[in-house]
């Protein structure tokens, strides 16, 4: 007779930490991105990020140095287009057309990116 496996921590509503800790885990493991890996599990990719975050960086509110200044060559062009710098030296020039929601998205990420 054979012990019946523990319940899946994909399919709870609330995760503990080492329920996250494992999904994490087999996220790293299958190879796939965010969205893929939480589609193929029923999952929604923010629980997945949110988590990802939490683990990784305590889930505290940091801050940190940004600098925003007009574009150069936007600014040739009387554009309203800026550049922002961030701390790492990368600079994001954004056009006077952005979209708020994804430069958010850029920076997350960029910052992301970086504590890896």
């Amino acid at each position: 007779m054979h012990a019946k496996p523990p319940p899946s921590p994909f399919n709870r509503p609330r995760w503990t930490e080492l329920d996250a800790r494992a999904a994490l885990a087999a996220l790293e493991r299958s190879g796939k991105s965010v969205r893929q890996f939480a589609a193929e599990h029923g999952l929604d990719p923010q629980r997945l990020w949110s988590w990802r975050r939490r683990v990784a960086g305590g889930d505290r509110t940091t801050f940190q140095e940004l600098i925003v200044r007009p574009s150069v060559a936007a600014a040739a062009r009387g554009s309203d287009a800026f550049e922002v710098v961030l701390g790492s030296g990368i600079v994001v020039r954004v056009p006077s057309t952005f979209d708020g929601p994804a430069l958010v998205r850029l920076l997350e990420a960029l910052a992301q990116a970086r504590a890896c």
